[in-house]
């Protein structure tokens, strides 16, 4: 283009439509262009009235394009780089040229998005602080396949969407543009102008970094060269998340476990890479389970309602110090899971709903695209491009930050066209059912990914229904996930434990109900934070009875709770049983561990989690029914409960029995599948956690019975059960 007085009317609408920020190829017509062997710079600045090249040492003033404000043209000899010096008035500045550097995205780069299949790609979009053509920057990429243009904008050039329009990648639907002088720390969104020309300031889907909400800003996080000094874990992580080895998760959420400086803000991760990980070092825990850290506006969805799926969220620190977290806990041989959330986002105006200027993300029908009951976005999980964008970030999460589990969120509501929907308020499945089966894909995908890539990880679903093979390999069928929560185990559970001990012996199957399934998935025993918020009552308040019957309950129920087959999770606050709900707006009531009671409960976690952990019968065969045996299921007259857990040839076996009444059973007979002395490892009344210190000294010898057995086992022993208790022997002399 000559850019000369007389340009004919497309040349003018070109031009017109630079200035006006709206031209979606700018680098055709801005930066430097050869006319033979000669070149030829182009530049737009809005606030300039004068603009000079500068190169190799000459000063090479542009000339104005007349009748298009900030529009600059001029010889520029030489090949060397050149930057511009713009003036206005008295106030002059020297900025680099955007329009002078060439694409950073490469030719497999842009196959792979535009084909959907690249499994990483926030080493492609995003904001990379980098080196390119040897000046230190930014590259900035983003997917808007239907935008008519997109804009980076930020305080680098004062949020004007008409300086720094993206160049697009083809049929890729990616804009890139690489920002000169920009780096760590820079705020920015894009400016899109969409499929129907309306205007959106959009936040990076896959930015690193963001701005403390409720600013909605990216922000440009280095994320490159952090020294991690967890290899040892990393190695042995194979071993030890497996289905024949103790897994105890404490469930946090990181802004109300612990607040700082007289409770004006929550804890950092730095803070929490010693304080959290060395208190659930202590406390016996296995791993850390951090409800979602994904970046998200609105503090009461809890980060449940994510917008920077790739982002840290920053109210606990930058990206560098999570790291600081995650490592602290594998130097400590913990584990850290993450709550992830691919099952819907929020419709905030600078997040993913209508990206660029259509369903983009989403469907366009609410009938698939809208959950009603979270009045939030449901992801189409039937797009390539954003099926392949939550799958590569499950994988982000792993190998950028070392994550070993991902908690999946709401699974039941994925794999369901009608969940939580009335009759016409859903679409059928192509064959006319309620499966989403784009959703099962991207599920299966993210799993066979996952794993496949990243020795020793785990998935955990928490998934409602009785839906067939959640933990069950793809290749039969199945999920994929690792574990699933037992939501079925739970609910029944707490429902007998919220009764009144004289009526448990109408509801005396809720207690024994889920072992008819227990070893049909790979199941994780959950207490989360969902059973004690929202008018549900603290875990002690679910609790009946007097203030003592309260504790002795909840002491019973976890020491049920550990001794039965599955994996187990608790919420923060309930290892030591304090009495409010969780509130996310304060800490958990620490002030509770000055009284005895408190202090009990949480004795007895800590070693009930010990106890786990150093006792295989209570976990190698947590998902294998020949590892369970009823000794007595059936006295409900009582509300006593008996069993045995079994490991592997050769440990020891264990002998649990739960007493759900407030009466002592001085003289119990209970059988025991071998003579012989049986120490008593747990006892829930014990003083020790608050109880009234009723037992039996220790341990009891279990003697074999020569003419018949005695609830289906060899020997017995008369046993004193203490009042609402749990009580866990272990075979001794094996």
């Amino acid at each position: 283009m000559a850019l000369a007085p007389d340009h004919d009317v497309a040349e003018a609408k070109i031009l017109s439509q630079i200035c006006e920020g709206r031209f979606d190829d700018p680098f055709a017509i801005l930066g430097p262009h050869k006319k033979g062997r000669v070149r030829f710079v182009t530049a737009f600045d809005p606030g300039a009235e004068e603009m000079t090249a500068l190169s190799g040492g000459k000063r090479y003033p542009l000339a104005p394009v007349t009748g298009y404000a900030g529009l600059f043209h001029g010889k520029v000899s030489g090949t060397k780089p050149y930057t511009l010096e713009g003036r206005h008035e008295d106030v002059v500045w020297t900025v680099e040229d955007a329009y002078r550097f060439g694409p950073v995205l490469g030719e497999i780069d842009e196959y792979l998005l535009g084909e959907g299949t690249h499994h990483h790609i926030w080493k492609a979009l995003g904001a990379h602080v980098m080196e390119h053509e040897g000046t230190e920057g930014t590259h900035f990429a983003v997917w808007a396949p239907n935008a008519r243009r997109v804009s980076l904008v930020g305080d680098f050039n004062a949020w004007d969407g008409r300086r720094h329009v993206m160049r697009r990648r083809g049929a890729t639907g990616v804009w890139e543009i690489f920002m000169p002088g920009v780096g760590e720390g820079t705020s920015y969104k894009y400016e899109v102008i969409g499929a129907y020309g309306d205007v959106h300031l959009k936040a990076d889907p896959v930015g690193f970094g963001s701005q403390h909400p409720p600013e909605t800003a990216s922000v440009v996080r280095d994320i490159s060269g952090y020294g991690w000094s967890d290899e040892a874990w990393l190695e042995t992580r194979q071993s030890v998340q497996t289905r024949d080895k103790p897994i105890s998760i404490y469930e946090v959420q990181l802004g109300s476990w612990k607040h700082k400086d007289d409770g004006a803000r929550p804890i950092s991760y730095k803070e929490a890479a010693v304080e959290l990980v060395d208190y659930a070092k202590e406390m016996g825990f296995t791993h850390i389970e951090l409800m979602p850290i994904s970046e998200y506006p609105f503090d009461g969805s809890w980060g449940y309602q994510p917008v920077g799926l790739f982002a840290p969220t920053v109210r606990f620190g930058p990206p560098h110090e999570f790291r600081d977290l995650v490592n602290a806990a594998h130097e400590a041989g913990l584990g850290i899971l993450i709550d992830w959330v691919p099952g819907h986002f929020p419709t905030d105006s600078h997040g993913l709903g209508q990206f660029d200027g259509t369903a983009l993300y989403e469907h366009a029908d609410p009938r698939e695209g809208f959950h009603q009951d979270w009045n939030t976005l449901i992801y189409n999980y039937g797009r390539t491009e954003v099926a392949n964008f939550l799958t590569s970030n499950a994988l982000y999460w792993f190998e950028e930050y070392h994550i070993d589990g991902l908690r999946v969120d709401a699974v039941a509501s994925m794999i369901y066209r009608d969940y939580s929907r009335q009759e016409g308020q859903w679409i059928p499945n192509a064959q006319g059912g309620r499966e989403n089966f784009e959703a099962i894909s991207m599920l299966q995908t993210m799993n066979t990914l996952t794993y496949g890539e990243v020795p020793g990880i785990m998935t955990v679903a928490e998934e409602s229904t009785a839906y067939a093979g959640v933990s069950a390999p793809v290749e039969t069928g199945g999920l994929g996930f690792g574990y699933k929560w037992n939501m079925g185990w739970m609910n029944d559970t707490l429902d007998y434990m919220s009764r009144e001990p004289v009526h448990r012996k109408y509801h005396h199957h809720q207690m024994t109900f889920g072992l008819h399934y227990a070893f049909s998935e790979n199941f994780i025993l959950p207490i989360s934070h969902d059973e004690v918020v929202h008018g549900k009552k603290s875990m002690l308040s679910k609790m009946p009875g007097d203030e003592w019957e309260k504790f002795a309950n909840l002491r019973a129920y976890y020491g049920f709770m550990w001794a039965h087959p599955g994996k187990k999770l608790l919420f923060m606050g309930q290892e030591f049983a304090q009495w409010q709900e969780w509130n996310h707006e304060r800490e958990i009531e620490w002030g509770c561990l000055g009284y005895h009671m408190h202090r009990g409960v949480q004795n007895l976690v800590r070693d009930l989690n010990h106890l786990y952990q150093g006792t295989p019968a209570l976990y190698a065969k947590d998902c294998e029914g020949d590892g369970f045996q009823w000794i007595e299921a059936n006295d409900a007259e009582a509300s006593i409960y008996a069993w045995v857990r079994r490991g592997k040839p050769g440990d020891p076996e264990v002998v649990v029995v739960c007493n759900f009444t407030p009466v002592e059973r001085m003289a119990y007979k209970l059988g025991f599948p071998t003579e012989g002395r049986w120490r008593e490892a747990v006892n829930s009344d014990s003083e020790t956690y608050g109880g009234g210190g009723r037992g039996n000294m220790g341990g009891i010898t279990a003697t074999r019975l020569d003419d018949q057995d005695w609830q289906g086992q060899p020997a017995a022993a008369t046993i004193c059960v203490p009042p609402l208790s749990t009580l866990i022997f272990i075979q001794e002399g094996t």
